[in-house]
């Protein structure tokens, strides 16, 4: 009685898992497909085309500012992955290493600003800009992805910390280095895992929003990859759909790829975290 108690549990396991890859695959199968398709109307595409063309790869290039968008983002993605890492590393390694007034408060604000989305604070962050003078402008955008990184980061990257053995660092010390010379060549060096993690989900953050850069950005030379393609479908007289397919299929591309280089980094990453320390 009990082996087939376990076999039905085993059997309601994998088919929890079928479904939830059934319902991961087929809009993505759909997408691809559309991409592939020789007309233009969605209503007439097909998951499997008869006739498969990469024609709208071929106008998504030429006819679009695509590659102006892909730079765009790509830029910002790569100034807030170096920025956020770098604030999300000081910040760690403080409350990791310190004891000071106010720690423990600090990280029970860090950990509760985690629980509101991003989005409450738009007209703050708008007025904000607009008095600095970085509204409509790539920094500015950089600038709240990097503030707004540091809530999860801290926390994910405080947990590897406090897994390094403090004992590496008091030998450092008594050979004479410095707190810079520990985190730059003992507990950075060995906190590669939650590095990544963190510089990874900050690169690709701007690749996947569109509120925030909707909201900052207004100019169409300084519009995302996200702003751009919804353009392609926001109204009736613009219904590219197998154009925006496409440019969402060249989207999903490096960050798949990405995801699936970093991922013995990004599983370490996240399991470290765990560790409240």
């Amino acid at each position: 009685m009990s082996k087939l108690k376990s076999n039905l549990v085993v059997a309601a396991i994998y088919a929890v898992f079928i479904v939830l890859l059934i319902t991961t695959a087929y809009p993505l199968i759909w997408v691809v497909g559309t991409s592939l398709n020789p007309g233009n109307a969605l209503l007439v595409s097909k998951m499997f085309p008869d006739d498969p063309s990469f024609v709208h790869y071929a106008e998504l290039i030429r006819n679009t500012d695509f590659v102006l968008w892909f730079g765009n983002t790509l830029k910002i993605a790569a100034a807030n992955a170096i920025l956020s890492t770098v604030l999300v590393g000081m910040t760690a390694y403080a409350f990791s290493r310190f004891r000071f007034k106010g720690r423990q408060q600090g990280l029970m604000t860090l950990l509760v600003l985690q629980m509101f989305p991003g989005f409450l604070s738009i007209m703050a962050i708008f007025v904000l800009l607009l008095q600095t003078k970085l509204l409509d402008t790539h920094l500015g955008l950089i600038l709240i992805y990097a503030g707004g990184s540091i809530s999860m980061g801290t926390w994910v990257m405080k947990g590897h910390f406090d897994t390094i053995p403090r004992s590496l660092e008091e030998a450092a010390f008594m050979d004479g280095a410095t707190t810079r010379d520990s985190f730059f060549k003992i507990i950075l060096p060995l906190s590669l895992p939650s590095i990544t993690f963190v510089a990874l989900n900050s690169f690709i953050t701007p690749f996947m929003d569109f509120i925030l850069p909707q909201i900052v950005l207004r100019s169409p030379e300084k519009m995302t990859l996200a702003q751009g393609l919804y353009s392609m479908v926001a109204n009736e007289t613009n219904s590219s759909f197998t154009i925006f397919a496409a440019g969402a299929v060249l989207v999903a591309l490096p960050i798949t790829l990405l995801y699936m280089y970093f991922q013995k980094y990004l599983i370490h990453g996240m399991t470290a975290g765990a560790d409240k320390g």
